[in-house]
Parts: C-alpha cells; structure tokens; sequence
C-alpha cells in the first residue's frame, strides 16, 4: 500500500486546522471554568438538555448529538449530578435507558454562564470571519462530520461511531 502523503497545501492546512481547534477550546475551556466552574464538555451537556423537551434526553440521544463515547457522558452526568446540575430518571418507554434531566439549579448556572460562553465563541470565532466564510465553515464541518459518522446517501450511519461504542468488558459497561 503506498502512503498518500499531504500536499505542502494539505499539511499547512492540516496544521492551521490543528493550532486553531486547539486555541478555540483552551479559550472556550478557560472561559467556562472561569466563570462557571465546568469544562466545556459540562457545559455542553447543560446547553444540550436545555434546548431539549421538558429539559430531558435519553443519555444514548444525548451522546449522539455531543458526539462522545456513552461512558464519558456517565462521568459527566455523574459529576453534574453531584452538583445539584443535572439528576437522573428511569425512560418510561425503555427500561434499558435513562433520562438526564436539567434541574433548576442547573438551568440558573447555564444561563448566568451562557452570555460569557456566547462573547467568547463570538470573539474568538466569528468576529474574524466574514459572512461568507461563517457558510463555508458551517459546508465543511457539516461533510466532515457526515464522513466520520460514515452516513450514505440514504442517512444509514455506520456502527463504529463514539456514541454507539460498548466500553471493553475490562473496563466495565457504560450506564445509559
């Protein structure tokens, strides 16, 4: 099999792609912790059930959309559990799974927090690109993301994706 090397335009591409992604979550994870004491995963988890019917989600639905492997997202509900953030509930329609669900206290910490999140995307993000790179950016995250969740022309995603992942019997099963 032959290696098909990058390009000097792909590599510096690559590269630019790489210290920027880098930059925008250690500028987005020292604002929120700043702020609301919570990495941006936490926070993304808050944001998540807020915009969600009722303030639930079924953890599985809620590890698709946030795009993380199930027991990462245990930890994280875990965590903000212990902080009065978020509590859990079993699914009514399916005994396997079960709800995170935003509580109060939770809703009042994501919307002290939110403005400070929004100037910080805004600053370090859009506010240094024009309108028509902000299109171009949203066309080429959205084919990104539809390679690597390995979506067909008919929507079918494949199988090997974070959120469907089963932890190794090693290391114990993620709760849902």
């Amino acid at each position: 099999m032959t290696t098909r090397w990058l390009s000097p335009e792909e590599q510096r591409a690559w590269r630019a792609y790489i210290a920027a992604s880098r930059l925008l979550e250690d500028a987005i994870d020292r604002q929120l912790q700043q702020e609301g004491g919570m990495p941006h995963l936490f926070y993304s988890v808050l944001a998540n059930l807020s915009e969600a019917p009722d303030r639930r989600l079924r953890m599985t639905d809620l590890a698709e959309t946030l795009k993380i492997t199930r027991s990462r997202l245990t930890y994280a509900v875990t965590r903000l559990e212990r902080d009065g953030l978020v509590r859990r509930e079993d699914c009514r329609w399916d005994k396997r799974s079960s709800l995170a669900v935003l509580t109060d206290e939770g809703m009042a910490v994501l919307e002290r927090t939110a403005p400070g999140h929004v100037e910080t995307v805004r600053t370090t993000l859009f506010d240094r690109l024009t309108p028509e790179q902000v299109g171009q950016l949203e066309q080429i995250c959205t084919g990104i993301a539809r390679g690597l969740q390995g979506e067909d022309e008919a929507g079918a995603a494949t199988e090997d994706v974070p959120w469907r992942r089963r932890s190794s019997p090693c290391s114990g099963s993620a709760t849902e």
